[in-house]
């Protein structure tokens, strides 16, 4: 028998890596009323948890990761790393977005190099070893122009490993590539998260892919975004992505997932 859905915080209370406390956010609105964004968000991440966000379009999972990086100030609340309020620019929390941000003049190499180079550092052993680790070893000279879109997600990720974070939060990353593309870059960062065990937020309008990758996943109300319901991911690991979709626990949390997520859709 698979667990209910809990509204309730998991024992990560108990020992955080990250936490969020009553983050409310608004925007201003075309006629001059503001436009509430995000209403009360309470969320702890164990270390090294997995933690996938799934909801309508609009309900603020973006922008609660933008909160917890510091690029956006809460109405109210606060987001604490290691029980300490994060800080703009923290490089313990590593960000990786939905669109492509690598430099177009830079080689891969070089695109790896940055975090480093922007604390005074140069490990291009490092690089190239992460770049070897993300399986595109091969291109370090190439540039972004030359390589295909999942080769790319493959140099974001390195570049993102490079600045050795304690905290992955992910904006749908694997959103914009083809279906066959986006298996293996799950399974990749599958890989690559066993091995380091790295606490990530990661936030996807995929059910399966939230379902594969996680521990936990939570669901968010339509705007403006609550967590409704949080699920724990009955799966073992290591996992491997041809494998879970047959499991039998897979199905059932994707389906009750489904139905509370559609009737947040019919809100939104």
């Amino acid at each position: 028998m698979m667990q209910e859905a809990s509204t309730t915080e998991t024992p990560a209370k108990l020992s955080a890596k990250l936490r969020v406390e009553g983050v409310s956010l608004e925007f201003p609105g075309g006629d001059g009323r503001a436009i509430k964004v995000l209403n009360g968000i309470d969320l702890a991440i164990a270390p090294g948890e997995f933690c996938t966000i799934v909801g309508p379009s609009g309900c603020g999972k973006s922008t609660l990761l933008s909160v917890i990086a510091g690029l956006l100030a809460p109405a109210s609340g606060r987001c604490l790393l290691d029980e300490k309020p994060v800080q703009v620019g923290n490089p313990r929390i590593g960000y990786m977005f939905q669109s492509d941000t690598l430099l177009p003049w830079a080689t891969a190499l070089d695109n790896v190099r940055l975090p480093l180079e922007a604390v005074g550092r140069k490990d291009d052993g490092r690089c190239l070893d992460l770049l070897r680790r993300v399986g595109v070893g091969d291109f370090a000279a190439s540039y972004p122009w030359q390589l295909s879109g999942g080769m790319r997600k493959r140099v974001q990720l390195a570049r993102l490993l490079a600045q050795e974070p304690d905290v992955l939060l992910m904006d749908e990353p694997f959103g914009a590539l083809d279906a066959q593309t986006k298996l293996l870059m799950q399974e990749e960062l599958l890989r690559l998260w066993e091995s380091t065990k790295l606490t990530v937020l990661f936030v996807t309008h995929d059910l399966s892919e939230a379902i594969s990758l996680s521990d936990r996943v939570l669901l968010f109300s339509a705007r403006p975004g609550r967590i409704k319901e949080q699920y724990d991911v009955p799966l073992d690991r290591p996992r491997q992505i041809e494998e879970i979709v047959s499991d039998p626990h897979y199905n059932e949390l994707f389906v009750r997932i489904w139905r509370s997520l559609r009737e947040e859709i019919r809100l939104s």
